[in-house]
């Protein structure tokens, strides 16, 4: 028997019981698509958080208060105990850095803006100029704090997009006046929409100098100090820098965190990455129920074409030639069932587009092509023992149908 022989009675085999090869097909599939779907949502939720960050800046390093017990990222740098607050004192040594480009101090907080009869809740940003260039923010109109120094606390402040519109309506906000908490501040610009930035809508953010932040919320601390190295080769040398310099002014004591940039993306790239590959074994699992399945329905496809297969040994089909008849209708409905299942798991991916379009549901290369490796082993593997109690048949017993 040839090999185009084989393919051809196999195909043939398959055409002639729709029933049992959909069921096959579909749990095949079933389990393709979950793999391509699962590890398309593990994808998603790395690029998402991957962008987030990378949206902050460049080369960026992040001091704030309170020492983290734990390495990397965690509840630890979170929650971790405050002895002494980041001060502008602390910003204003950091900036003798000769490995440091730029830095803002940070204070944020939640205060009610209003304007005429409109009010509303927004988040406070207090920094200083140089936090734009840092974020790489862009302006729709005006300027960002113009000529505010590092301890200046002038009367200005910049709205997002969505406090501009619902404040101002049609209206042009330069040069008009809000009572900000307690104070009233002059408009001195208004960001572009920027949407969500790690867990912050930034069009619903009310900036102002970090001094005029820090007397509406009666604070001196600051919520963090962003810095910006002069490059990706003075990322580290910057880090020792900053805890040294902060170390030294809180007499010794190393009561801050500093993290960078790039450490955090290795850290949720690795979580999300480790996420991802257990989704992919977890989906992967159903492929060798389908197996199974496949293993199970050829048994009883064997029992049922005992004619079959004593004909083909009485025409002088071999053992080994019976073995591959059969092997291949099983490589044939994994493979098959690997491709609609395929499809059927970028089909999803595209329907979860239209309901999440913030987010780039592509599964990996590897899913996919592990996916279907993984389908054609499982069907190979399971169809040996079907396809050897079928070359184990005697040919006289068989076309008598026993």
């Amino acid at each position: 028997m040839r090999l185009l022989d084989c393919n051809r009675l196999a195909g043939g085999a398959l055409l002639r019981a729709p029933a049992r090869t959909f069921m096959m097909l579909l749990a095949t599939a079933i389990g393709v698509a979950a793999v391509v779907v699962l590890t398309s949502l593990g994808e998603a939720a790395r690029r998402f958080v991957t962008d987030e960050f990378r949206s902050l800046g460049t080369n960026l390093i992040i001091v704030l208060p309170g020492r983290s017990e734990t390495s990397g990222l965690g509840p630890g740098m979170v929650i971790a105990a405050t002895p002494r607050d980041l001060t502008l004192d602390d910003a204003r040594a950091l900036q003798r850095s000769p490995y440091i480009r730029r830095l803002a101090p940070v204070v944020v907080g939640e205060v009610s803006v209003s304007r005429g009869g409109l009010e509303r809740e927004v988040t406070l940003l207090g920094t200083t100029p140089e936090f734009r260039v840092i974020r790489q923010w862009h302006m729709a109109m005006g300027e960002f704090l113009p000529n505010v120094g590092l301890e200046q606390a002038a009367p200005l402040c910049v709205l997002g997009a969505t406090v501009s519109n619902e404040l101002f309506r049609r209206e042009s906000p330069l040069g008009r006046w809000l009572r900000v908490g307690d104070r009233r501040c002059r408009v001195s610009g208004v960001l572009e929409p920027q949407g969500r930035s790690i867990g912050v809508d930034v069009d619903e953010v009310v900036i102002v100098p970090v001094v005029t932040a820090q007397q509406l919320f009666d604070s001196p601390g600051l919520f963090r100090i962003i810095a910006q190295a002069k490059g990706r080769a003075a990322i580290e040398a910057a880090k020792r820098d900053a805890r040294r310099i902060i170390t030294a002014r809180h007499y010794g004591e190393e009561d801050i965190t500093v993290i960078t940039q790039d450490a955090v993306l290795a850290t949720f790239d690795g979580i999300f990455g480790n996420l991802t590959r257990a989704l992919a074994g977890i989906a992967s699992i159903s492929l060798v129920v389908a197996g199974v399945l496949i293993m199970n329905v050829m048994l009883i496809a064997v029992s049922q074409r005992t004619s079959e297969v004593g004909l083909l040994k009485a025409l002088g089909a071999t053992r080994r030639q019976i073995i591959a008849l059969f092997l291949t209708e099983a490589i044939f409905l994994a493979g098959l069932g690997a491709c609609v299942g395929i499809i059927f798991g970028y089909l999803i991916d595209a329907l979860l587009v239209l309901f999440y379009p913030d987010l780039d549901f592509r599964p990996p290369s590897w899913a996919v092509l592990g996916a279907v490796l993984t389908a054609v082993a499982a069907g190979t593997f399971f169809g040996i023992l079907p396809a050897r109690r079928a070359a184990e048949l005697d040919p006289i017993a068989a076309l008598a149908g026993r």
